[in-house]
């Protein structure tokens, strides 16, 4: 399937049930209890608040694939994606190229690995654990779950599915990491391992497809190794694992086009998986990749001036759960002068200033500051996000 023309039909996959970056859990559980009959839903364990974690089965192929997403419960875009993918699946059922994945793949998907973190926009479970280092010692209900379905199902290649802070560049330059990814390490040393081969291949595959909409914006974490990560510790079974970062298109908090754009890998993913396509493909252009660097803040007011300073205020979005809704909260996080960081917004001020969220200035504001909006002797400036963006 053309990628191009996917990209122009999403619409026609995309759940607008899930449109938030909060994930209602029960809306969630409404879409998987009524599922069409080629995906089986299979119960694989409860959480520590004993809400069930569910496995989708589709495909009757020998190539196992096992994905799982809000491992993070605040992590929410690749769950979107894909649930997009299980409409496309559906939707495009008598189109040859589905139908020739699913004889030849089994896609296990855990759309909600921590049930208790998604339904409290936490990124922890309900017992303060991160499940992405709890991968070596399973000390948690949810993670002793994905490790008997692991081992279940014997997967040929793991999806680590995450979402990653708007602070992300792709390499040093003015370029936002709008998605990322990683080939995980399977020891300190970093061996080219036969597995960590093939996540390398299928990430320079998925890169090479994604360039075409967002060239010079795709990134790869830190190799480092931590064996309490999941993804280490399933590449180091010998299973090929990939990570999946959902990161920040500008001017998209909502995420909607990274959705999109993750959808399409995991479309090509398929493809490549299922064709074998991916084993032309030199590992070493890996290397070759953007590293990821923080070096992106969401906002910049330059050259803001009181009492002969002239600073940058840098301010970043915190996001915070209100009713079922993510609000984002603008906090200052740095004052300095010629800041380095690289803005998603960045607005000249070069005026004094005089009140800020409406009250008069008496000294500069303290850091961690909620900033709503400024006024100079001539300008207003707001930072206040409005309701839903885009």
């Amino acid at each position: 399937m053309d990628l191009k023309s996917l990209h122009t039909s999403h619409h026609l996959y995309q759940d607008n049930v899930f449109s938030d970056r909060y994930l209602s859990l029960d809306k969630l559980h409404s879409f998987m209890n009524s599922l069409p009959e080629a995906f089986k839903l299979i119960p694989i364990g409860k959480s520590v608040n004993q809400l069930p974690i569910y496995a989708v089965q589709w495909g009757s192929g020998v190539k196992k694939i096992m994905a799982w997403s809000l491992m993070h419960g605040n992590e929410t875009t690749t769950t979107k994606s894909l649930i997009d993918l299980v409409h496309f699946l559906d939707q495009e059922k008598e189109h040859e190229f589905v139908k020739e994945i699913s004889k030849q793949v089994q896609l296990n998907m855990v759309f909600s690995l921590n049930p208790d973190g998604t339904k409290a926009y936490t990124r922890v479970n309900a017992n303060g654990v991160d499940l992405n280092r709890d991968a070596l010692q399973a000390t948690q209900p949810e993670m002793k779950a994905l490790h008997q379905l692991y081992n279940t199902i014997k997967p040929d290649l793991c999806l680590n599915l995450h979402g990653q802070r708007s602070i992300f560049s792709a390499g040093n330059a003015n370029e936002p990491a709008i998605v990322s990814f990683l080939a995980p390490a399977v020891n300190e040393t970093r061996s080219i391992t036969s597995s960590r081969k093939t996540s390398m291949q299928l990430i320079v595959g998925l890169q090479n497809a994604l360039n075409s909409f967002i060239p010079k914006q795709i990134g790869t974490y830190d190799d480092a190794f931590n064996p309490n990560c999941t993804g280490d510790y399933f590449q180091g079974l010998g299973t090929p694992t990939i990570l999946f970062e959902a990161g920040h298109f500008p001017g998209d908090y909502q995420r909607t086009e990274t959705r999109k754009l993750i959808f399409l890998a995991y479309v090509e993913l398929l493809k490549q998986f299922t064709t074998e396509s991916y084993k032309n493909i030199p590992y070493k252009l890996y290397m070759n990749i953007p590293k990821n660097q923080k070096l992106f803040v969401d906002v910049i007011l330059k050259e803001v001036s009181y009492k002969g300073k002239c600073l940058d205020f840098v301010v970043q979005y915190e996001e915070h759960l209100q009713n079922e809704h993510v609000i984002f909260v603008p906090k200052l996080i740095r004052m300095e002068e010629n800041t380095s960081y690289f803005a998603h917004q960045t607005i000249l001020v070069e005026d004094e200033l005089v009140f800020i969220n409406e009250d008069k200035v008496n000294k500069l504001p303290v850091l961690n500051t909620i900033i709503h909006n400024i006024r100079t002797k001539t300008k207003f400036f707001s930072l206040k996000m409005v309701k839903n963006p885009k």
